[in-house]
């Protein structure tokens, strides 16, 4: 880890001399299973471990499955039932990778609420904030793909909906929804469009990762109080970190088994749990189901873009100021991506001075409600948009930004945070207590 001091790999017998000089490979993971991390992390900082494991599922169960699938509109449906019914164990392949994406999507969303609540945006790590804001947007994109390859009702028309958006942009809309669909409508074009970009964009994401990991070795790791690792020696920073093996390996890993435990339950007794019925009939461009939903991690930022409709006082006061050309649909797609776009811009949105927010007593409140609203927002588009859901989705969205946009802000002025540790170890000590024959002393002392 730079900048902090640590003991780095020496090769010892000839052969790891003759490797290390030629390729350093063994250097490079001696380090990185050495390197000092900080020791009072929680159980919130399971979750990497977690997408690591997510990402090799999707990525080897995905290659096997498309030994076996056809890319055809006439032929995709049945050679999905020919991977359940013919291929030997090909059902179990296809849940695994149907549940591993919904596992994957819950992993990186409370990876995210971690960092949002630790503040593991803030400087110096804003670089490693936007490369995850990036996996996390080709994540979505690879999952929406994906969805489309069964070629079912809602593959069909989730995939109608969704492109149909791009369509809303002034001018230059449809030409990019042609593109993109490879023809008019949705087609066998758009399904081997989507199934060679399902296939490549893993691979992508590996890279980001790898890029991800990277970063947050340069900088640092983050820990639950926000104070930094003390560089000034060896001994110090050795009071504040252990290494990573074996301490968090044993950790991470001994979570990932209970992880897996109910992970393997649900694929193995409630595989379709997280799936829709209609989904299970072949996709007919002349039936519309009676409700078109999307996966469920992507029904927060659904529930968003259906939020602001044509009857809205800011859709009719942005239309009215932009004679027309920022119609609700157009607005809906602004807000939905925009929604992300606040997400990924924290960093510099919130102008608290401390990092944690442990402590940071009005912080907590409004994170509180933040993290409330977002489950209200992924019930909420489950919902048809009519009656009261409209008003909620609305209500929702209007939090969403403001969160962002004035609450963090305005904290960061307003707020008087709680006196943090002077260090990690004293931070440590405190919760765990003092390690026998260690005279350094406490807060409390």
């Amino acid at each position: 880890m730079a900048g902090i001091p640590h003991d780095h790999y020496e090769p010892k017998t000839g052969a790891e001399k003759w490797v290390e000089s030629r390729l350093g490979i063994i250097g490079l993971i001696y380090d990185t299973m050495m390197i000092p991390t900080p020791k009072n992390l929680n159980w919130m900082w399971i979750w990497g471990i977690i997408l690591a494991f997510c990402l090799g599922l999707q990525i080897v169960t995905g290659i096997i499955l498309v030994m076996h699938y056809t890319p055809h509109v006439d032929m995709a449906f049945a050679s999905i039932e020919h991977i359940m019914r013919n291929v030997n164990g090909g059902h179990f392949l296809r849940y695994l990778h149907m549940n591993g994406a919904s596992l994957f999507f819950l992993a990186v969303y409370l990876h995210i609420f971690r960092g949002l609540y630790y503040g593991s945006y803030k400087a110096p790590r804003e670089i490693t904030w936007i490369v995850g804001m990036l996996i996390y947007l080709m994540m979505m994109g690879t999952a929406f793909m994906g969805y489309v390859l069964p070629w079912g009702q809602m593959s069909f028309w989730g995939a109608t909906v969704i492109t149909g958006l791009f369509g809303a942009i002034p001018w230059i809309g449809e030409s990019i929804q042609t593109w993109l669909l490879g023809g008019p409508a949705v087609d066998n074009a758009t399904l081997n469009r989507f199934f060679s970009l399902h296939y490549l964009l893993p691979f992508v994401i590996a890279a980001l990762v790898i890029v991800h990991i990277w970063a947050f070795h340069t900088t640092g790791n983050g820990n639950p109080t926000g104070v930094e690792v003390r560089r000034g020696s060896k001994e110090e920073a050795k009071k504040d970190t252990v290494t990573f093996w074996p301490y968090f390996v044993i950790k991470d890993f001994f979570a990932l088994a209970l992880i897996l435990v109910v992970f393997f339950a649900v694929t193995g007794w409630m595989p379709n749990y997280l799936g829709h019925p209609d989904n299970y009939i072949e996709a007919n461009p002349l039936v519309t189901p009676a409700h078109i939903v999307p996966e469920w991690y992507f029904l927060p930022f659904y529930a968003i873009l259906r939020a602001f409709t044509a009857d809205v006082w800011v859709v009719m006061f942005t239309e009215w100021i932009t004679f027309g050309i920022v119609d609700a649909k157009f607005f809906g797609v602004i807000a939905m991506f925009g929604a992300i776009v606040v997400m990924a811009l924290v960093p510099w949105l919130d102008t608290s001075r401390v990092r944690s927010g442990r402590y940071r007593p009005m912080f907590r409140w409004w994170y509180a409600i933040f993290a409330v609203n977002f489950v209200v927002l992924t019930w909420v588009g489950a919902m048809p948009a009519e009656g009261i859901y409209p008003y909620i989705a609305l209500i929702g969205a209007a939090y969403w930004f403001a969160y962002f946009l004035v609450i963090l802000p305005l904290l960061g002025v307003l707020e008087k945070p709680e006196e943090l540790p002077e260090t990690i170890e004293a931070d440590f000590n405190a919760h765990y207590g003092k390690p026998k024959g260690d005279a350094a002393a406490t807060p409390a002392e």
